[in-house]
């Protein structure tokens, strides 16, 4: 195991043509994904509080079914983090730091 990797063992799964259950949790991780990004899209472009509300609501669900998909696919070893330096942390905070600045949001 690489020391910039942050996973868990792999879980195997048969390989081929049919699909495996890597395959399928990857597919369902693929999809709540996106449905998170499209219902932000909808809660900003709700045309009253109570739908957005329940935009909110289905979004807060899916958010955390994704959560949790995500951390099963993590535990099973499908998939891995890679440690970041410092130093690239410090680069990627500078260069948020100043676009939020160049935002200028009514100062």
């Amino acid at each position: 195991m690489s020391t910039n990797k942050i996973n868990n063992p792999k879980t195997e799964v048969p390989t081929g043509i049919e699909l495996n259950d890597k395959d399928y949790i990857t597919c369902l991780l693929t999809s709540l994904k996106d449905m998170e990004k499209n219902y932000v899209i909808a809660m900003s472009e709700a045309s009253n509080e109570s739908l957005y509300e329940k935009y909110e609501s289905a979004f807060l669900e899916i958010s955390i079914l994704q959560r949790k998909v995500y951390e099963l696919m993590f535990k099973k070893g499908w998939y891995c983090l890679e440690k970041a330096a410092q130093q690239k942390i410090t680069e990627k905070l500078n260069t948020l730091d100043t676009e939020y600045k160049d935002l200028d949001l009514g100062n």
